[in-house]
C-alpha cells in the first residue's frame, strides 16, 4: 500500500489522543500527508409548527465548529511540526458519515481512530463511532484500542 495521506480523526478527547504519537510517526516515516478531522455533530431539529419543512441546523453550529478548531490548534500545535498536515472541522448530522465522506473527498488512503473501549450498557447507549466507521468505510481504517488496565 501507498500512503500518501493519512485522516486521523479526533473528538478532542483524551482517549483520542492514544492514535497521534503511532499515526504522526508513521507520517514522518512516510513522509504522508496528514489531514486532521473533527466532526462536530449538527444536532438538526424540524421548525416548531412546521413538520413537513425542511431540518435546519442548530444555530449555535457556527461557534460550537469555532471552539472546536481552536481547541483542535491547540491540541496539534506542539504534536505536528515538520509534517504536512491541515486541521479540519467540519459539521455534520452523521459524525460516522462526516468522517467517512470527507476521507472519500480528500482522497485518503488510511482513516485513523482510537476508540473509547466503552463496553455494556454504556456502548449500547452510546454506540460507537470507530465501529460504524470500520463497518462503512471503504477506505481501511486503523483503530487504536484502549490499553487493558
Amino acid at each position: 500500500m501507498d500512503l500518501r495521506h493519512i485522516l486521523l480523526t479526533t473528538d478532542l478527547s483524551k482517549d483520542a489522543l492514544r492514535a497521534f504519537e503511532p499515526v504522526l510517526s508513521l507520517a514522518r516515516q512516510t513522509r504522508a500527508k496528514v489531514s486532521i478531522l473533527h466532526v462536530v455533530q449538527d444536532l438538526q431539529a424540524t421548525p416548531h409548527g412546521a413538520p413537513f419543512a425542511p431540518a435546519q441546523s442548530s444555530p449555535s453550529l457556527p461557534r460550537d465548529i469555532e471552539k472546536a478548531r481552536v481547541k483542535l490548534e491547540e491540541i496539534c500545535a506542539p504534536l505536528t511540526e515538520g509534517l504536512d498536515v491541515s486541521l479540519h472541522v467540519i459539521g455534520h448530522a452523521d459524525p460516522v458519515l462526516g468522517i467517512v465522506h470527507f476521507a472519500r473527498d480528500c482522497g485518503a488512503d488510511l482513516i485513523a481512530l482510537s476508540t473509547h473501549g466503552r463496553t455494556g450498557f454504556r456502548r449500547l447507549a452510546l454506540g460507537s463511532v470507530a465501529e460504524e466507521v470500520l463497518r462503512k468505510s471503504p477506505i481501511p481504517v486503523l483503530s487504536f484500542h484502549r490499553p487493558e488496565e
